[in-house]
C-alpha cells in the first residue's frame, strides 16, 4: 500500500497557488511540488489532489492499494460523497471518477494540519518558486 499525502498553498484567494505530494511505500519515499496556477484555496486542494493521482499513473504506482490524506475537509467530504452542489467543484469530482479507475482500491483519509507538515512544506516551496 502506498500511502499519500497531499497539500496547497495559495497567496491570496483567490491567488496563485503550490501543491505538495509525499508519496511514501515499500521502498519508497519521494516528494513533489507543484504549480497549480490561480486558484481559489480549495480548487487548489483539489487540484494538488487530482495531480498527485496522475503523477501515480505516471509513475506506474497505480497497480497497488493507495490512501490518500489529505487536511481538506471539503475535498475529502466531495470524494467520499461522491457529491457536490459547488459547481466549481463539479469537474474535480468527475476528474477523480476517470482517474480512480486506474487503480485497484483508492482511499481518502482526513487528516489534521498538523500531521500533514511535510505536503504543506512542499506547498509552499512550490508557491514562492512558482509564483
Amino acid at each position: 500500500m502506498l500511502r499519500i499525502y497531499v497539500d496547497a498553498a495559495t497567496k491570496g484567494n483567490p491567488g496563485p497557488s503550490g501543491g505538495g505530494i509525499v508519496v511514501v511505500g515499500d521502498g519508497i519515499h519521494e516528494q513533489f511540488h507543484v504549480p497549480l496556477g490561480e486558484h481559489s484555496n480549495h480548487e487548489a486542494e483539489f487540484k494538488v489532489f487530482m495531480n498527485a493521482l496522475q503523477l501515480l499513473i505516471d509513475k506506474e504506482l497505480n497497480d497497488q492499494t493507495i490512501l490518500i490524506h489529505s487536511d481538506s475537509k471539503i475535498v475529502v467530504q466531495t470524494i467520499e460523497k461522491r457529491y457536490t452542489k459547488n459547481l466549481l467543484f463539479q469537474p474535480y469530482l468527475e476528474t477523480f471518477q476517470q482517474l480512480e479507475k486506474n487503480f485497484p482500491l483508492l482511499l481518502i483519509k482526513w487528516i489534521p494540519e498538523s500531521q500533514n507538515k511535510g505536503a504543506d512544506s512542499l506547498a509552499r516551496q512550490a508557491l514562492q518558486k512558482y509564483q
